[in-house]
């Protein structure tokens, strides 16, 4: 009987190998011979994955994408009792990246999005997840803005971000831009050495709790 192959297991072995090589070289020296080394199978399975090396980034870069968003998701929700302030606060963490054992996913995120500067597919993807990202941040800061004092939860602003209920207004989307670009910019000023970790961390909760201290209707 001929071997069964678990085809969505092996693009998810490809992609990490892809990330691996992304994180020591750069995605200027990852081919698909040295992807197939890095992942131990053959090129022929490479390219029974994946129809050309674009694609393959592609799907590499969506899958760290989908990696932190679960991240974010599980912080979110994990206490259904916590208000949306806190959620945000847990969600924008994570977002940054900044703890020291997600640095290499946080270089590898940044080596992507350096491409996707001159790779139209991969900038798709990125536009993709950040307006994901975009969605629930805007959720959360309207559910603290509107409710935070009488008992709003996490999972009633994650359903908010998500589209139930009424509508953020403009305001409530604007604050969810800055969070995530000052999040997003500071993995960038810690991964060169401008910021240490702690001090990045501290810009972001000093604009969290400035955020709170605005609070007009959203």
């Amino acid at each position: 009987m001929p071997k069964q192959v678990d085809h969505a297991g092996r693009r998810r072995l490809v992609a990490e190998a892809v990330c691996r090589l992304a994180d020591r070289r750069g995605l200027e020296g990852v081919t698909l011979r040295d992807v197939a080394a890095e992942a131990e199978v053959s090129m022929g399975a490479v390219q029974r994955c994946f129809r050309t090396k674009e694609e393959m980034l592609v799907f590499a870069l969506g899958q760290i994408g989908e990696r932190i968003g679960e991240r974010v998701r599980a912080r979110v929700l994990r206490s259904p009792a916590q208000s949306a302030g806190t959620a945000l606060g847990h969600a924008v963490t994570e977002v940054s990246l900044l703890r020291e054992e997600h640095r290499a996913e946080a270089r590898v995120w940044l080596t992507f999005a350096a491409q996707a500067a001159v790779s139209e597919p991969l900038a798709k993807s990125l536009r993709a997840n950040y307006a994901d990202l975009e969605d629930m941040f805007t959720g959360l800061i309207a559910e603290a803005g509107a409710g935070a004092d009488t008992g709003a939860s996490a999972s009633a602003s994650a359903s908010a971000a998500e589209g139930a209920g009424t509508a953020p207004g403009p305001a409530a989307r604007r604050r969810a831009r800055t969070l995530l670009a000052l999040a997003d910019g500071l993995t960038t000023h810690v991964l060169v050495g401008h910021l240490t970790a702690p001090e990045a961390q501290d810009i972001l909760h000093t604009h969290l709790r400035d955020l709170w201290a605005e609070r007009p209707a959203l």
